[in-house]
């Protein structure tokens, strides 16, 4: 049985004033500001090779101080969450399925071979972060306060093998709307150069690999004038995988709604199970399965499909205006925000803001 840590405290010295907090929430954009404080817990394995967390603490956010040698810095030993707490109108401060990011974490940590995180010491630590940085949490449509744990190999050496030294870290970040503006239909890119992952990978593993793995084929769809790009497994008929961050879904006129199975490769979503989820409970045949382009394509040109969109903590749901390839272009049906996928996203959106009922138990109290 693992032994609750004991936090300690430090408060920052020079918190930002509360006139510049209110300009940074009037307008927060995304992961361009930060609160004024942060958790950090230790983790070092001893002489007899048993390792340990200790050391849990809030203290004042502020620069990481790293040897140069570092094992983060030379063989990518990281991993990393995301997910969002929200204000509701009673002014409590409240956070979405954190136990499903607990869970992905020591996945990621599994794959990684970085030491598993006690799910207790992972919610206690939002619980602290918020707690004083509460004033924080934007209010504002469709804002919320984005968190960021994450855990970094530390140790000073550069032998090929698990780092003895590691730190958890939680940080935040008033963030607005994703994409920008009012929610619009996004156009996306599909990547035929690149794969975000491989078979027997880190695909599942949520690290900062994968992400970095998708910005050059990020820039080739930004030059294309469009917001994300799509990934395919081209020895698997060319079988759809996910976007750059988000996992994605297609409605058919029939009552389906197919997403991607889970194969190794794709991220187990948070908000993908959740979509899940709420579509079943709606009566619509979920069906998690393989869908190739060519499927996609006889489907919008059918009617078959009538909606396509995305899914991520970030974006929470995003419809899918167009599918762009250098052989021409996919475009989904109507304006490309539809009536399921909208429907989903408001329920999701009502449940996590506190104004529609949380009858499957998905929110916790942080603050």
């Amino acid at each position: 049985m693992t032994t609750a840590l004991e936090f300690t405290q430090q408060l920052s010295e020079h918190p930002k004033s509360a006139e510049e907090r209110a300009a940074i929430l009037a307008n927060p954009g995304f992961g361009n500001h930060f609160t004024d404080h942060t958790v950090v817990v230790d983790y070092k394995v001893d002489v007899d090779g048993n390792g340990g967390w200790s050391n849990a603490r809030l203290e004042p956010y502020g620069p990481i101080m790293l040897d140069p040698s570092a094992a983060v810095l030379h063989y990518g030993q990281e991993i990393f969450e995301g997910m969002k707490a929200y204000k509701h109108a009673d002014g409590t401060v409240w956070t979405f399925r954190p136990e499903e990011n607990a869970k992905r974490m020591n996945l990621s940590a599994r794959r990684l071979a970085l030491p598993e995180l006690p799910e207790e010491t992972f919610l206690e630590s939002l619980r602290r972060l918020v707690a004083v940085d509460k004033e924080w949490v934007p209010t504002g449509e469709g804002d919320a306060l984005y968190l960021r744990p994450f855990m970094i190999a530390t140790e000073a050496f550069l032998g090929v093998r698990p780092a003895r030294e590691v730190s958890f870290r939680v940080i935040a970040s008033p963030a607005g709307n994703y994409f920008g503006g009012e929610l619009q239909p996004v156009s996306i890119w599909l990547s035929e150069n690149y794969a975000r992952a491989g078979r027997g990978g880190t695909g599942e593993a949520k690290c900062g690999g994968n992400y970095a793995a998708s910005l050059a084929p990020q820039l080739e769809a930004e030059a294309q004038g469009c917001k994300q790009v799509l990934f395919l497994d081209p020895f698997n008929d060319n079988a759809v995988e996910e976007l750059g961050g988000m996992n994605i879904f297609f409605v058919f006129a029939d009552g389906r709604l197919v997403t991607p199975e889970l194969n190794g490769n794709i991220l187990r979503g948070v908000t993908r199970s959740s979509v899940i989820q709420l579509a079943k409970d709606r009566g619509l045949d979920v069906q998690e399965r393989k869908i190739t382009i060519d499927e996609w394509r006889a489907g919008v040109e059918s009617g078959e499909i009538t909606e396509v969109f995305a899914c991520g903590t970030a974006a929470v749901i995003t419809p899918i205006g167009e599918l762009k390839t250098q052989h021409g272009s996919i475009a989904s049906p109507g304006s490309g925000a539809g009536e399921v996928s909208m429907s989903i996203r408001k329920q999701l959106l009502g449940i996590q803001t506190g104004t529609v009922e949380d009858t499957y138990g998905w929110m916790t109290r942080l603050a």
